[in-house]
């Protein structure tokens, strides 16, 4: 494995509990000793630095469009992108297995090791320090954002598209999972009366596939339209 001082540089903050920096970087693939815990610590403190970060750049936004730019700027794919800018799948400790099969590129993977490294700097040099480099790292991301363009889910613009047009509602089912239980692909079909066949798309959750579903329909529309 690289370097774990190279973590530091690419993340600009230098970890003088390297164990800390170390459990961040380890999936539970490799060790009981992980960073499953941390990461859930990261989730939470990356929400509410974002959404204090939104609250005060945007004063006259309401509340709805705030969560949608929030779930935007959080979602896994976003943190994803953000673990490949700093080459985090070089630097994670991982099981053979899940070595073998690619885990160093997975999203959802990356994206838990950046929450990761978030909960292990606050542990390490609490809330104020955690806040700035996380609000340095999404620096780009809020500069550019647009609050009057539209931050919906694809499932809510599919629901409003049809709402619109008093067409019946969506109908999601459930097609197959596939993959171990902490590993699992779950694919989902999308059916609505605008279109002659379903749709279907996969994702690491039913939601999530769900969201890819939505949006191959609503790419559908616009081919029809």
């Amino acid at each position: 494995m690289a370097s774990l001082d190279e973590v530091c540089q690419k993340i600009g903050y230098h970890f003088k509990d390297s164990e800390l920096l170390t459990m961040a970087m380890t999936h539970r693939s490799f060790s009981a000793v992980n960073n499953e815990r941390v990461e859930f610590l990261g989730d939470s403190l990356l929400n509410m630095i974002i959404a204090e970060a939104l609250y005060l750049r945007f004063p006259d936004v309401d509340e709805g469009d705030l969560s949608r730019i929030r779930a935007l700027l959080v979602s896994g794919k976003t943190l994803a992108t953000v673990a490949v800018e700093f080459e985090l799948g070089r630097f994670l400790r991982l099981g053979a297995g899940e070595k073998n099969s690619g885990g160093q590129r997975r999203a959802s993977t990356l994206a838990d090791a950046v929450e990761a490294l978030i909960g292990a700097i606050y542990l390490e040099a609490g809330f104020e320090v955690c806040r700035e480099r996380v609000l340095a790292w999404f620096a780009p991301r809020l500069v550019s954002l647009n609050p009057d363009a539209s931050h919906k889910d694809p499932k809510t613009r599919l629901q409003e598209f049809l709402q619109g047009r008093k067409q019946p509602l969506p109908d999601y089912q459930l097609v197959e999972t596939a993959g171990a239980d902490h590993q699992q692909t779950f694919i989902v079909s999308c059916s609505i009366s605008l279109l002659k066949s379903s749709v279907s798309a996969s994702g690491s959750s039913r939601r999530k596939a769900e969201q890819a579903a939505a949006e191959k329909v609503l790419l559908a529309l616009k081919e029809i339209e």
